[in-house]
């Protein structure tokens, strides 16, 4: 059996990009986590559909923005929203 597949370039790089994936999601539910967090710290309500808009995002730069936002903003809207 030929298993030189394994050993290849194309192997290698298919398993550089899971590993990039994967770090990329780990960030985006640390962030998330963090944003949770600091609404939590503050009071500020989240409806179920809010919630769900900040934990289905993926988006790092976004999600960071949301953060910084969130340390000021007095409603889930501000945050979302930018008003």
């Amino acid at each position: 059996m030929d298993l030189s597949f394994y050993t290849s370039p194309l192997s290698e790089e298919i398993r550089a990009e899971g590993r990039a994936e994967g770090r990329a999601e780990g960030r985006a539910a640390e962030r998330t986590q963090a944003l949770l967090r600091v609404l939590e710290a503050r009071r500020i309500t989240l409806t179920d559909e809010t919630r769900a808009t900040i934990t289905t995002c993926h988006d790092l730069e976004l999600l960071r923005h949301w953060f910084d936002r969130a340390l000021t903003a007095t409603t889930a809207e501000e945050i979302l929203t930018g008003e």
